[in-house]
């Protein structure tokens, strides 16, 4: 197993948000964790990135406790967010940023094949290396995100609301890259609001609300049921 987590509790102050969550993705899966807003997934994700502590529980990647890891630490060990509103630095060129995702320096030595393989996969970054990322639309400003992601040479990435504020068409693409991702190998832990289309793009599926795993299954099978239809699929 790729990514294990633990009865995960994390909590800002005294106020718990996640409550003994317990989830796996398998290499080169998709697995997504569907809830109404406000039920806990960016805390959840945010946690599982190192981004913030956790009261009790764990997570592991390959076996390996990362507990008491130092979160800049948890890009070595293979883990990549792509944070939810992308957080990508709009006064630097779109290149800038992408240099930013290879910090590391085993992934510094792959730098160059590495954007090769962002520019061949998103060729409007290409056209638009040198300007401003503020400057680009939505959706290629998610192209910058994900693809500063892939320059840290990931084995998890980690996608919190990647469909936010696009446009339709521009999700159907978003949900395209992400199955390429995985084909190409890389496991993928989706936080999603579009219920339907991270149901279809998954191979597993979690459902939290308030803040603990009420379901969890083959997302076939999840869609069946009446609970999922009414209260996130409108049915």
């Amino acid at each position: 197993m790729l990514l294990e987590v633990r009865n995960l509790e994390v909590g800002y102050g005294d106020a718990t948000a996640v409550w003994g969550v317990s989830l796996q993705v398998e290499k080169g899966s998709i697995a997504t964790v569907i809830g109404p807003n406000g039920a806990g997934k960016s805390t959840l994700i945010n946690a599982i990135a190192g981004l913030l502590p956790w009261k009790s529980g764990d997570v592991l990647m390959d076996g390996t406790s990362l507990s008491g890891v130092p979160a800049h630490q948890f890009c070595e060990r293979g883990i990549a967010l792509i944070p939810e509103g992308r957080r990508l630095f709009v006064g630097m060129t779109v290149e800038e940023n992408l240099d930013i995702g290879c910090y590391r320096s085993a992934a510094r030595l792959h730098r160059e094949a590495s954007l090769d393989s962002v520019y061949a996969r998103f060729p409007v970054l290409k056209e638009k290396r040198l300007q401003p990322a503020g400057q680009l639309s939505g959706g290629q400003q998610q192209m910058v995100a994900i693809g500063r992601a892939l320059m840290a040479r990931p084995r998890l990435m980690l996608f919190d609301e990647p469909s936010l504020g696009l446009a339709p068409a521009i999700v159907d693409e978003m949900f395209d890259i992400i199955e390429d991702i995985r084909a190409e190998g890389v496991a993928v832990l989706l936080v999603e609001q579009n219920v339907q289309k991270s149901l279809e793009a998954a191979q597993w599926a979690y459902v939290l609300e308030h803040g603990r795993i009420v379901a969890a299954g083959v997302p076939s099978d999840l869609l069946g049921q009446a609970h999922i239809q009414q209260a996130y699929l409108g049915l």
